[in-house]
């Protein structure tokens, strides 16, 4: 028996395209997590787009670092980095290697596996806040700077895959700035999120981080 369509895993020719095609491209996807505690599926509902070292937003803009070398590709890996000492951020590698181009999973709907979603994210106060926003995305499915570099096209071995799930026409999306980049990148209309989801994360600008005297 053949699989569904929307169960179908995606190729690497599918990240293998310039950042802003994948992105919005990502809206309606499933991305399954495999733990040892079981699988987990996640519908992407928003994102976010780097441009790498032409993106004054991107970790990668002043050069491939030991943090960032897994947005150098090649396409269809993830990029996990650990932020202000606190949180995860899973990122989807794109574009050609050496090009250092990535997504930020920002946002979703856990559509599989929620009751282990829900131990990991005890502060939620419904199922749609178990991914709402990139820190509690990556804790809702026990993401870490383990899963830096993992294969999303390796097949069922992997930790993390990516299904065709069901896409999201043009017409239902949105897009703006992305949240929080100050400095020359805080204007990109990088973001983009399935208009009016419940499970979006609210959109902030930047505020600078006031250092403790």
């Amino acid at each position: 028996m053949s699989a569904r369509p929307d169960r179908t895993p995606l190729p690497r020719s599918f990240f293998d395209r310039p950042v802003l095609t994948v992105a919005p491209d990502l809206l309606g996807r499933t991305l399954v997590r495999r733990t040892p505690d079981g699988p987990m599926e996640l519908r992407i509902t928003e994102v976010e787009a780097y441009e790498g070292e032409a993106d004054p937003g991107s970790h990668a803009y002043r050069g491939r670092t030991a943090r960032n070398a897994s947005m150098f590709g090649p396409p269809g890996h993830a990029y996990v980095y650990f932020i202000y000492g606190m949180w995860f951020s899973l990122n989807l590698v794109c574009g050609p290697p050496d090009h250092a181009s990535g997504v930020l999973l920002r946002a979703g709907e856990v559509t599989v596996g929620a009751e282990l979603a829900r131990k990991r994210r005890v502060s939620a106060r419904n199922d749609r806040e178990l991914a709402k926003g990139p820190a509690r995305l990556a804790t809702a499915l026990a993401v870490d700077r383990s899963l830096d570099g993992a294969d999303l096209c390796s097949g069922t071995d992997s930790p993390l895959s990516l299904l065709t799930g069901t896409p999201v026409a043009p017409d239902l999306r949105s897009h703006g700035p992305r949240t929080g980049v100050g400095g020359a990148g805080a204007a990109h209309p990088y973001r983009y999120w399935i208009t009016d989801d419940p499970t979006v994360s609210p959109y902030r600008a930047h505020a600078p981080r006031r250092r403790s005297t």
